[in-house]
């Protein structure tokens, strides 16, 4: 690795392929809309479902994907499988791009303003 401008190194290839892998599966609508519900706190398959409006079977499969990513994490509560996010990193890194991108949404819809003259 080389020391770059401002004490930085680069990260090694595997890392860089592994957050490429974790922001490809967060591309998809409906895996981040999940992974935003989730960063407001835990919920079950069901739950998840109507929220997001999505089929059973298909937000248990993205949850799965986000499982096997390491994004999400599961614990059993009787007959429901609860899923949550236990890294408090991935929950602002949702958190910031989502409410950002969200500003800046409801900034450019503001009607504009006539400046005094």
């Amino acid at each position: 690795m080389t020391d770059r401008a401002g004490g930085h190194d680069d990260p090694p290839v595997e890392v860089l392929a592994e957050a490429a892998a974790a922001f490809g599966l967060l591309a998809s609508t409906a895996r981040l809309h999940l992974m935003w519900a989730l960063s407001q706190g835990e919920s079950d398959v069901t739950h998840l479902a109507d929220r997001v409006g999505g089929a059973l079977p298909a937000v248990s499969q993205h949850l799965a994907k986000l499982k096997l990513a390491g994004l999400v994490r599961s614990r059993r509560e009787g007959r429901r499988q609860i899923y949550y996010i236990d890294d408090p990193d991935v929950v602002t890194l949702v958190r910031v791009m989502v409410g950002q991108l969200t500003a800046r949404t409801r900034h450019s819809a503001a009607p504009l303003r006539a400046t005094g003259g």
